[in-house]
Order: structure tokens, then sequence, then C-alpha cells
């Protein structure tokens, strides 16, 4: 079986470890000798809440998460949470700013004026979303409720390479598609927030960390089911939470904990992305829009500046047996998500498939 697989470069849903599938498979039909699958029990049955805490309790771990902090197990997709931030947290002054340094943030941007006044702290669109905005860049209200930045931009391939200092103004960060790929401070953010479907876990769950202190200040006509606060009291219980995506994190953060925890992970998956970035700043066809010191090492985007040969490079590489390396349609090219589950192994046969690619052409 286990030869039938592709190599995945998909920018989400990605690809889980095969060790993750494995067991999950394994133990689909009867869970740990409980007689049924984990998508069949009650989320109020001791079998399942062991699950949950242990998978809430890992993560606590294995991210870092420091005393005065919550985890909640929400569904919705990071999206949800793109009016859940403003809704929760924008009462205190009224006014936001945001960073937009892609299509992710520039949604949330959008979903928040709804809420209150929002500024632009930032805006990386001048040269196409190539770059991430240094902090000396960024214009800063002190009266802000919140700011609002996305920290791994999947369609343009940035990255922020630094945490923004705000002064005693929160942090809100969606976390979405670098979460777990680096060691990240938690004590510096008000909110975290990430939907599992690229480093975590399958769609359905999102993964948010919040200062607890920041819950209880929500907008009267907020949403039940968007209230933070609501959300902590019931420990991500108010309703049925993802079971089965909660079952699959926690099966991840053990296969996390083997490579080594996030700062094994960090190595590995920094080593993946510079031996990729390195080989196509050596080709002849293949160039790097992004700046260095704002690339991604989740999501290398390349393009040979010919559509014609764009389109070759991705018709030949899905028979050499790479799926979902065609860019995201507003921005054309080429892209590989190298997540966390992508192995080394996945990544140098991309390269030796690019440097063919290149000679041939």
């Amino acid at each position: 079986m286990g030869n039938q697989r592709v190599y995945n470069f998909s920018a989400g849903p990605s690809m889980l470890p095969l060790e993750v599938l494995e067991r999950a498979g394994a133990e689909i039909t009867n869970y740990q000798g409980s007689g049924m699958s984990v998508m069949e029990m009650s989320h109020r049955s001791k079998v399942f809440q062991k699950i949950f805490d242990d998978a809430q309790a890992k993560f606590r771990k294995l991210f870092q998460v420091p005393e005065g902090y919550k985890v909640l197990f929400l569904q919705g997709g990071a999206s949800t949470q793109f009016s859940m931030a403003p809704l929760n947290l924008i009462g205190a002054t009224g006014k936001a700013d945001y960073a937009v340094t892609g299509n992710f943030s520039n949604i949330a941007y959008k979903e928040a004026k709804k809420y209150g006044e929002i500024s632009l702290a930032a805006s990386s669109a001048d040269r196409n979303h190539t770059y991430i905005p240094a902090q000396d860049q960024l214009k800063l209200d002190p009266e802000a409720s919140y700011f609002y930045y996305c920290a791994n931009n999947t369609i343009y391939g940035t990255e922020w390479q630094y945490v923004p200092e705000t002064g005693s103004v929160p942090l809100v960060c969606d976390m979405s598609s670098d979460i777990l790929s680096r060691p990240v401070d938690v004590s510096k953010y008000g909110i975290i927030f990430a939907g599992a479907q690229k480093n975590m876990a399958p769609a359905g769950l999102t993964v948010v960390i919040i200062k607890e202190e920041l819950a209880g200040h929500e907008l009267p006509y907020t949403p039940l089911m968007m209230n933070y606060k609501t959300m902590i009291e019931k420990d991500s219980m108010y309703n049925t939470p993802p079971c089965w995506c909660i079952y699959i994190l926690g099966l991840v953060l053990d296969w996390l904990e083997s490579k080594g925890g996030v700062p094994g992970m960090e190595k590995i998956k920094h080593g993946k992305a510079q031996m990729l970035y390195d080989v196509i700043d050596s080709s002849r066809l293949f160039h790097c829009a992004v700046e260095p010191g704002s690339r991604s090492d989740m999501n290398v985007v390349f393009r040979t500046g010919n559509e014609e040969l764009d389109a070759k490079f991705v018709a030949e590489s899905i028979e050499a047996g790479f799926t979902n390396l065609k860019g995201h349609r507003s921005v054309g090219g080429m892209r590989a998500s190298i997540y966390n589950a992508m192995p080394v192994e996945g990544v140098e046969k991309l390269c030796d498939f690019i440097q063919k690619f290149d000679k041939a052409n």
C-alpha cells in the first residue's frame, strides 16, 4: 500500500504522516477495546473525554502554552475566526489594526470592518505580496483593541520571520499554515488560531489559544457559538466538538514528539525549504519572486515566466508521482506546500525533478 502513495504538495487539506494514518486505520472500527469507532462514540463518554483531555494536554506541552491561556477545539475553520476575533475583542476601544500581507489577512480585514474602525497598519499589496513589511513599516495605533496578522501566506509564499512589537496592544495571529513548525512565545500573543488541515489534523477542527482575560468582553450581538467565554466555560464542548479530528490531532502530536517536538520539526522543515529554494535559485528556468528574508518555509512558490512551460511542468510532475504543484489560480505558476508531514525524501525527489526539467527545457 505504501508505495502507491503520491507526494502530495497540496496547500490544504494536506498530507498526514503515514504512521498516523496507519494507526488510525488500525483503530478505526474498534478504538482500544471500546467496541466502537471514535467516529461513533458520544463526546460525553469517558473514553472520548480521555482522548480530548490527552490531545489538549499534549498540545499545551508541545506548543508550550503558558498558564493564563486556554486551548479551545472549535469548528468553522480559521475563516470563522475572522469574525470571532473582532466580535470578542473590538469592544475594548472600537478600533483595531490589521496587517494585510496576502489573501486571507485581506478577507479578515474586510470582515472586521463590519464591527469597528479598522486601520490598515501595513500592506504588501504594492509589490504583489512578495515581502513582509518590517517592524518600522507598521503604522501602529496605541488605542487599537488588537493588532491582527497572518503568520504565513500560503498563496504568495511569504512568512513573518519576526513577531510584531505592539506595546500593550494584544496580538491576534492566524497561524493556520505554519503552526507547530517553529517555536512560538505564546505569551507575546492575545489569540493564536489555526485551521487544522495543514499541520495538525483533517479539515473540521480549528485550534484557538486565547489569553483568558480577553474573553468576556464580546459585543452584545455576538452569536452564542462565537463567544470565546462560552467555549472556555464549556471546555469546547458546548455542543458536539469535531471528535474524529481531535483524535487525529492527538496522534499527530505523538508523531511530532517522536520527531523532537517543535524545535526538532523546525530544523527538519527549514532544511527541506532551504534545499528547495537553493535548487530554484540556481536553476536557469525557474525563479521565486518572494524576497529573501520573507520566504515561507511552508509554501514555496516558483515559476518559469512562461505559462505554457509552467503547465508542462505541472503535467509532467503528475506523471512523476507528485500532486498539487499547480500554483493558486490567483497567482499562477507553481507552489510546493511542504508542511510538517511532507517527508524530506519527497522534497529531495522534487528537487531532482526540477533539475531534470531545467536541463531538458
